[in-house]
């Protein structure tokens, strides 16, 4: 038998007995936050070294259709963007959707002080003035203005039944 390896806190895990590493990071929770001025946001600190730890602080923040904004570590953006470019370019839905993610698709960076810029595009886009919303969603976050994702939470709330009863991929989701 061999010994394990060590591994280090808890970015990494040995898996099996091959001693092949998986990357554990994960976004989770609800954050609402402030833009400056000049379009910058602070990310929450319990992020800051998590991204410093899987890009080096540099991100990729892009449109969604829901009109708000994703925000990728940049190897799990790249990763995205292959998917994307691989799909069929005469199938409209497809194209559009090529078009608005890879079209948007800007390259960010961490400042000193844990702030990001957003150019002006992706803050139209988005409809971001002031107020927002970061919400973690395990590889990725979603930036919304407050206003409408309070708006699309109670909505999505109020169709919770119906989510909870409809068959398919939900149904080995218990919670």
């Amino acid at each position: 038998m061999r010994p394990q390896a060590p591994y280090s806190e808890t970015r990494w895990e040995i898996v099996g007995d091959c001693g092949s590493l998986t990357h554990e990071i994960m976004f989770r929770g609800a954050n609402k936050l402030t833009l400056d001025a000049k379009g910058r946001l602070v990310m929450p600190t319990r992020y800051r070294e998590r991204l410093q730890e899987r890009c080096g602080g540099h991100i990729v923040a892009t449109a969604d259709p829901d009109h708000c904004l994703l925000i990728y570590p940049l190897p799990d953006w790249e990763d995205i963007e292959r998917k994307l470019n691989k799909l069929p370019t005469l199938n409209p839905q497809m194209r559009g959707l090529q078009r608005l993610m890879v079209g948007y698709a800007t390259d960010l960076e961490l400042d000193g002080h844990g702030r990001l810029l957003l150019p002006a595009n992706l803050r139209d886009f988005g409809k971001l003035a002031r107020d927002a919303m970061l919400i973690g969603q395990g590889l990725r976050f979603e930036l919304w203005d407050e206003a409408l994702w309070n708006d699309k939470r109670d909505e999505w709330l109020a169709n919770a039944d119906g989510i909870k009863n409809s068959p398919g991929e939900s149904d080995t989701l218990s919670y």
